[in-house]
């Protein structure tokens, strides 16, 4: 009889054990996959910034010409003209961030410029707005930038 209740305790104590390490197996998988998720959107929010500081300076250097930063961020030209004078443009880029076609795409750049020239002075002032969202329309990036194009000319458009 003492050698039945020796083995009893026996497995009562190995399934505690086995209770209790499956427990923690769960909650470190739970932890682990809630990390890969959160590394996963700061890469995408990482690559956003990086993409739209990238058109913010290359719309400065540019004095606010739109159809520069499609072409140097290797995008294929889509600005237009609107009927209020804005330009605007939209590059789209895949999961990995390289440039791809509007149905491939993941996330999409988008720039619209309004120029404001100024009649005492000899400068256009074009203020951009950068918006980088997931295709779904989460977004993950705003930025404004400004930049000054010499003379009075006409709002730049892209071709």
């Amino acid at each position: 009889m003492t050698q039945r209740s020796k083995s009893t305790l026996f497995l009562i104590e190995q399934l505690i054990v086995i209770a209790v390490f499956a427990i923690c197996a769960a909650a470190c998988v739970s932890i682990m996959t809630a990390a890969f998720f959160f590394t996963n959107d700061s890469a995408s929010t990482s690559n956003a910034i990086i993409k739209a500081e990238s058109a913010a300076e290359v719309f400065k250097a540019s004095e606010g010409d739109i159809a520069a930063v499609v072409d140097v961020m290797g995008g294929v030209s889509g600005g237009v003209l609107g009927r209020s004078g804005d330009v605007y443009a939209s590059i789209f880029y895949d999961s990995s961030w390289e440039v791809s076609s509007e149905s491939n795409a993941s996330y999409k750049l988008s720039i619209n410029a309004t120029g404001t020239p100024h009649t005492s002075l000899d400068y256009t002032l074009m203020v951009g707005f950068i918006n980088v969202e997931r295709i779904t329309g989460e977004e993950l990036v705003s930025l404004q930038v400004a930049a000054r194009m010499q003379g009075e000319g006409e709002v730049m458009q892209s071709e």
